[in-house]
């Protein structure tokens, strides 16, 4: 007698249905969310660190009159302890013009062909036009405000060309510390006429002092002397 055996089948396979299509989008935005969102504390901790430990060592001196001038003679001659002395009287009377407002007062402390350059690149030419963009500016945005300088060097180039170096900045209320002076400035004088000095060119850069901090962490070598 045979005996016949039985053929069981295969179990059937179990079939997992593949997750909706909007759930994997929704999955990938959130990933993407987070990751964005991580890049972006990071990159602002990073912006933040940079910033703190930014500062300068060389702030300057507050009194004009106490920076030791650097004095290179010419044909012409050299300049004296008057001539540091009116060069200082003149950027303090230029301070005090800004100080009350008075934008005729302040433009005369300029040579009529003077050129200003501003921290944002816009370019004056002539004590007219400075007067004219202050008289505007006197009465607008920066109505009220004083200007605050640190004086970081002075040079003559015989006796009647003098290049003054600042840090300096708008303010109301409380005067900035030297060390929260934004800008970098330069101011080349000449005599007019006896011991009268006039600014023939100024110039005002706004320190960008993340993109310094970057450079001197990139390359050490590019940063002054002063600051090492």
């Amino acid at each position: 007698m045979s005996t016949a055996t039985a053929t069981v089948a295969p179990p059937e396979p179990t079939i997992t249905p593949a997750p909706p299509r909007r759930s994997r989008r929704r999955t990938v935005k959130r990933v993407l969310g987070a990751t964005a969102l991580a890049l972006t504390v990071a990159a602002g901790s990073a912006y933040l660190w940079l910033d703190a430990t930014s500062d300068v060592r060389n702030l300057g001196q507050s009194d004009c009159g106490v920076v030791t001038p650097d004095i290179t003679p010419t044909a012409a001659g050299a300049p004296t302890a008057d001539d540091h002395r009116a060069v200082c009287d003149a950027l303090r009377s230029m301070t005090d013009a800004w100080g009350r407002g008075d934008a005729t007062a302040y433009g005369e402390r300029f040579t009529p062909n003077a050129t200003y350059t501003t921290y944002v690149g816009t370019h004056y030419q002539g004590r007219k036009d400075i007067t004219a963009a202050h008289r505007a500016l006197f009465d607008g945005f920066l109505k009220d405000t004083r200007l605050a300088d640190s004086f970081l060097g002075i040079r003559f180039y015989g006796p009647d060309t003098a290049i003054v170096t600042t840090r300096g900045d708008t303010y109301t209320g409380t005067p900035k510390k030297a060390s929260e002076l934004s800008k970098t400035q330069t101011y080349t004088l000449v005599r007019q006429s006896g011991r009268d000095w006039r600014i023939a060119a100024f110039h005002n850069t706004k320190r960008q002092s993340v993109m310094e901090r970057i450079s001197f962490l990139w390359d050490p070598s590019t940063k002054p002397e002063a600051e090492k």
